[in-house]
């Protein structure tokens, strides 16, 4: 699905460069490459504060400890999404309010936010999934009208540009109160072990999330808050501030393999292919099909035998998960997440693909989908 050995050999010099320079200092948490990474991506953002940690999980959490979310307050997210973002909910005792969503870009959907409000609801989780932007107008809207707190889980999309109704454009994560990521080895902008950062313009809630995440120190041994151990060490964010001069370049060989496959499975009854949000750049983290009449299991056994790896995010809907099951809901509730859960495939995506592998891909899938 992702070929990070051919990616490495690409940027070889630059990467071991790097690693070699944070051996050298010995500097191995909270080391000058930390800092450096973290002033570039900054940068690359346009945000005032990034927040490094030690994954995207513990972004999440670290963001709702740091907005005083407490025990019995509601937060809304999507049930199609990846189990981390109810999972720290939960961990805090916090309510996990799930919601369905569009089924043709796969992100939450504003209307059922809205029915989802509670005078208990305090914060909106919109997961950008699979590379481009939720609704973020309307989310950040009804935030506004609820006085709610907008929490993005950017772990998909970083890199992705949404663009506002009178043309201005933010980068995916720095749009809500706070955004989070993750730099797992897969992700678009992945290190080469655990990694996340957290996002915000505000200062003072910068400086929160600061002390929670290096164990609620303000100073040295003196511990104010209650906090965590979450730091991104230095060796990945050497790969990290390499691999982030090449993000853009990266989305680029991206969009032009979904482009191949887009025009090579377009007229194809049995699947759609993702619908580009008008509003979002999309930098495909993953290229998710929809098949429609298809048997799913013998499509990737096929593929399997072609050597072919072809995944399924994501089997199982948040509200059906074992650990997640509430009588709130019930199966059918959520018709546009569980009809995804049966339906959906996701294709190798990466930046190494080249043309001789795209058509292989392509020509596979075509011949088991057609015979």
């Amino acid at each position: 699905m992702v070929d990070l050995q051919q990616q490495y050999k690409q940027i070889k010099p630059e990467i071991d460069k790097g690693i070699q320079e944070v051996i050298d200092t010995c500097a191995f948490i909270n080391g000058p490459a930390v800092k450096s990474f973290q002033d570039d991506l900054e940068t690359y953002l346009g945000i005032n504060h990034v927040i490094p940690c030690a994954n995207g999980t513990d972004a999440l959490q670290v963001s709702m400890m740091a907005l005083g979310l407490q025990p019995g307050d509601e937060v809304i997210t999507a049930s199609f999404t990846f189990i981390a973002t109810a999972e720290v909910i939960a961990l805090l005792k916090l309510t996990p309010v799930l919601v369905d969503v569009d089924p043709d870009t796969f992100n939450i959907d504003p209307e059922a936010i809205r029915r989802a409000i509670t005078p208990k609801t305090k914060a909106i989780v919109p997961v950008h999934i699979f590379g481009q932007c939720a609704p973020m107008e309307e989310i950040l809207e009804i935030a506004r009208q609820h006085n709610l707190y907008v929490i993005e889980d950017n772990c998909q999309a970083i890199g992705a540009d949404y663009i506002f109704h009178d043309g201005l454009q933010k980068k995916a994560g720095t749009i809500g109160h706070v955004g989070c990521t993750s730099f797992f080895p897969s992700k678009n902008l992945g290190c080469y072990g655990d990694g996340g950062a957290i996002f915000t313009h505000d200062n003072e809630l910068a400086s929160q999330l600061r002390f929670i995440v290096n164990h609620g120190m303000t100073v040295r041994y003196y511990h104010d808050f209650i906090g965590v151990n979450s730091r991104l060490d230095s060796i990945q964010a050497a790969v990290l501030k390499v691999k982030l001069k090449h993000l853009d370049e990266y989305a680029v060989k991206r969009r032009a393999a979904a482009d191949f496959y887009d025009k090579a499975f377009a007229g194809q009854p049995g699947l759609k292919t993702p619908v580009r949000y008008h509003k979002s750049t999309h930098v495909f983290h993953q290229y998710t099909l929809v098949t429609n009449n298809i048997d799913r299991k013998a499509l990737q056994e096929f593929m399997a035998s072609k050597e072919i790896p072809v995944m399924i995010y994501y089997p199982v809907p948040l509200h059906m998960q074992k650990a997640y099951i509430d009588p709130r809901y019930k199966e059918g509730d959520f018709p546009v997440t569980e009809s995804l859960s049966e339906h959906v495939i996701s294709l190798p995506m990466h930046t190494e693909l080249d043309e001789e592998q795209l058509a292989y891909i392509t020509s596979s899938l075509l011949e088991v989908i057609n015979r």
